[in-house]
């Protein structure tokens, strides 16, 4: 069914590019691990630009809603960003930031690749600066974007560490922020 070999490609796309990055997966690798034909895949994407753009819109749609469910499940507060990020940091898998990896990557911001990377940051910023804001910091607007950079700079340095503990860092340099 040609919805499914879509899905097929996004999530075999989704899981190699964060694995191994964008440049390092070729088509063929793709059709060999989704199972899917080279005629279908034309059917759905114009080419791997066109996936990889797919791709990004689907990883930003699903992190930032698991974001805001782990922020809600730890009680909905600004600092539950890190708490959520330190469970990330800790997994097996965790290639740091699907999205600073593709910046990373393709670094002409001209590029759709780097304007959807660009957008999901702004997004993430934006969703801060609704959580300073209904905790009651009147800053809220100046205190957003320094927490996505401590966000950002945790997610570096775990990958890099290979463990949570920048997380958790991040979070008590996020607390004195707020005083």
């Amino acid at each position: 069914m040609a919805t499914h070999a879509r899905d097929r490609l996004l999530q075999t796309a989704e899981e190699l590019f964060y694995a191994e990055g964008i440049h390092a997966v070729g088509v063929e690798r793709l059709l060999a691990v989704s199972g899917v034909g080279r005629a279908s895949f034309y059917r759905h994407f114009t080419g791997k630009d066109a996936l990889v753009a797919a791709v990004l819109t689907r990883r930003d749609e699903s992190w930032r809603a698991w974001l805001e469910d782990a922020v809600d499940a730890r009680g909905g507060g600004p600092l539950a960003v890190f708490d959520a990020l330190a469970e990330g940091a800790a997994d097996v898998n965790f290639h740091g930031c699907a999205f600073i990896n593709a910046m990373a990557e393709v670094s002409d911001p001209a590029s759709e690749v780097y304007r959807l990377a660009a957008a999901h940051k702004q997004a993430v910023t934006d969703f801060l600066d609704r959580l300073l804001e209904a905790a009651g910091h009147s800053r809220h607007s100046e205190l957003a974007p320094q927490f996505a950079l401590l966000m950002d700079g945790a997610i570096v340095t775990a990958m890099r560490e290979r463990n949570a503990a920048p997380t958790l860092l991040a979070r008590r340099m996020a607390e004195r922020l707020l005083d």
